[in-house]
């Protein structure tokens, strides 16, 4: 299943999450554009790496990418689903939220394989974190979803609660599958950041409040 879009438009210009993107895109650009050696000291430099963690890395990590499809399915899911919590939140409020959904997504998976010397890179725990909060305030949402049948596609829009918990649930198994393996056997996914990057979106969106028209929202569309 490909989520495409969902069906709940935003009313304020999502200019957090368009600015987030774009730094992404940047820095990744800069990043391929060095020479390998290079290359790999500013991953090393900059990425999570549990066996020796600084503060700071926590945070410029979530700005790293291992290669196109990472990036391009990163900031794809982060398109979908930032929009509208960064509606509800407002500007300022999302990017403290969206940091710190990061930021718990680094310590899950430092937590979960304190001695890996693996750099852990992407922003999947911070996306993670939005589709956390989207589930929480917008269970009713529909999310239009390209579906595989065989040789051919169709499109279903399903609830965004569903989709939602299938891909939690998915990371949740893979994670605790993990456990006892190096990361490289396992593709080099983070799952345990992703997993504590989706339990910080739906716990901080409760701690921080949303703006009050939220609720017409609810009212409007629901």
């Amino acid at each position: 299943m490909i989520p495409l879009r969902d069906t709940l438009p935003s009313r304020s210009a999502p200019v957090v999450t368009m600015a987030i993107l774009v730094v992404n895109v940047l820095v990744f650009l800069y990043q391929v554009s060095l020479e390998p050696y290079t290359r790999n000291h500013f991953i090393y430099q900059y990425a999570m790496i549990p066996a020796k963690p600084q503060l700071l890395d926590f945070l410029t990590s979530m700005f790293l990418h291992g290669g196109w499809m990472h990036l391009i399915g990163n900031m794809w899911f982060l398109w979908i689903f930032g929009d509208n919590v960064e509606d509800i939140l407002g500007h300022g409020k999302y990017l403290a939220f969206y940091l710190a959904c990061g930021a718990a997504a680094g310590a899950a998976q430092y937590l979960a394989n304190p001695d890996s010397r693996i750099p852990t890179v992407g922003a999947s725990g911070a996306i993670a974190g939005v589709m956390g909060a989207y589930m929480i305030k917008f269970p009713q949402a529909r999310i239009l979803t390209l579906i595989p049948i065989f040789v051919l596609f169709t499109t279903v829009e399903i609830p965004a609660v569903l989709i939602l918990i299938y891909w939690f649930v998915l990371q949740l198994f893979s994670g605790v599958g993990s456990i006892g393996h190096s990361s490289v056997s396992q593709g080099g996914v983070a799952y345990w950041a992703h997993i504590g990057g989706f339990v910080a979106g739906m716990v901080l969106i409760w701690m921080m409040g949303t703006r009050q028209r939220y609720q017409r929202r609810r009212d409007l569309y629901w």
